[in-house]
């Protein structure tokens, strides 16, 4: 598996705008305003489980899991943070990292498959990408 052959599953080019390439991982920000929403793609071709990256690709997906994780804590201050790599509709590996709050437009309840998806207008999306970066650049340089 080199990086040279890693290609962004099509679904995911489509429901998603680029943030920034961390060591291992391309971070997604999910098109859907409802919610503060990453996804981590390592950076490998033909991967599909958690098992399929090597043991050193395994820890440092966790390091850039935490990062996000704690970028996403400060700008979105969530009641909880949710965590999956499922990859039943997209077979690619990919890890969602979600911000969620009581009352949410899914709360309780998995964000899949929960009402009409609200698209980021142009302004909404260039205001998320820009604190997002910012915060993801001040605990990436930590």
């Amino acid at each position: 598996m080199n990086a040279q052959a890693f290609a962004l599953h099509p679904q995911l080019l489509a429901d998603t705008f680029p943030l920034r390439d961390l060591a291992l991982s391309r971070v997604l920000l999910m098109d859907d305003a409802r919610y503060t929403w990453l996804i981590l793609v390592p950076m490998r071709a033909d991967l599909r489980d958690w098992i399929d990256l090597v043991h050193a690709d395994q820890h440092r997906l966790t390091d850039e899991i935490d990062l996000c994780s704690h970028a996403l804590r400060t700008v979105a201050r969530p009641d909880k943070l949710n965590l999956a790599a499922l990859g039943n509709m997209v077979p690619q590996l990919h890890v969602h990292l979600v911000a969620r709050h009581v009352g949410d437009a899914a709360w309780p309840k998995p964000v899949w498959g929960v009402g009409e998806r609200t698209r980021f207008s142009p302004a909404a999306l260039a205001a998320r990408k820009s604190i997002l970066l910012a915060e993801l650049t001040r605990h990436f340089e930590r």
